[in-house]
């Protein structure tokens, strides 16, 4: 574990701060930009059938992910010490299911809320989680021989989609 203060971003303290703040605005944050019209009809309906969906697949895969990690989740890119590289379960499908999950459920509410902004920050949530990704599969690279092997043949974020 390291010993330099938070701001050095040592454990990626950074991307959690901004995972954060992504998530309030996502939630809590404006949905629309007043110059641009609304959804029509046809779009709202849509974002309130499918918006859910996402939401409860998003959460089912996000809740599986940390069922597998256990106590080895964390949300900081270091891996914890006792981790060990797990290909089951969510893992199989993606290799951070955790941030696939929150990507669905964001999705999914800026389609159930039919808000235009929140769909962006769901974007700059992606590209942050992205991000992150890398930077853990640079020290699971270095921490587990297979990680390689594993990264090659399961899809990063999104299933189906290397």
């Amino acid at each position: 574990m390291s010993t330099l203060p938070w701001w050095k971003n040592s454990r990626g303290e950074l991307f959690v701060i901004a995972q954060f703040v992504l998530f309030g605005l996502i939630a809590f944050g404006p949905r629309h930009v007043a110059p641009l019209p609304a959804w029509g009809p046809a779009w709202s309906a849509f974002g309130h059938a499918a918006g859910p969906l996402l939401m409860i697949a998003g959460a089912a895969l996000a809740a599986a992910g940390a069922a597998n990690l256990g106590r080895n989740l964390t949300p900081f890119v270091c891996p914890s010490a006792q981790s060990v590289l797990l290909e089951r379960g969510a893992y199989r499908i993606v290799r951070h299911p955790i941030y696939s999950g929150l990507l669905l459920v964001a999705f999914g509410w800026g389609l159930r809320v039919n808000g235009l902004l929140t769909l962006g920050c769901g974007i700059l949530l992606l590209v942050l989680f992205d991000r992150k990704a890398s930077r853990e599969e640079e020290l699971l690279l270095l921490r587990f021989a297979g990680y390689a092997a594993y990264r090659d043949r399961v899809p990063k974020l999104i299933p189906f989609i290397r």
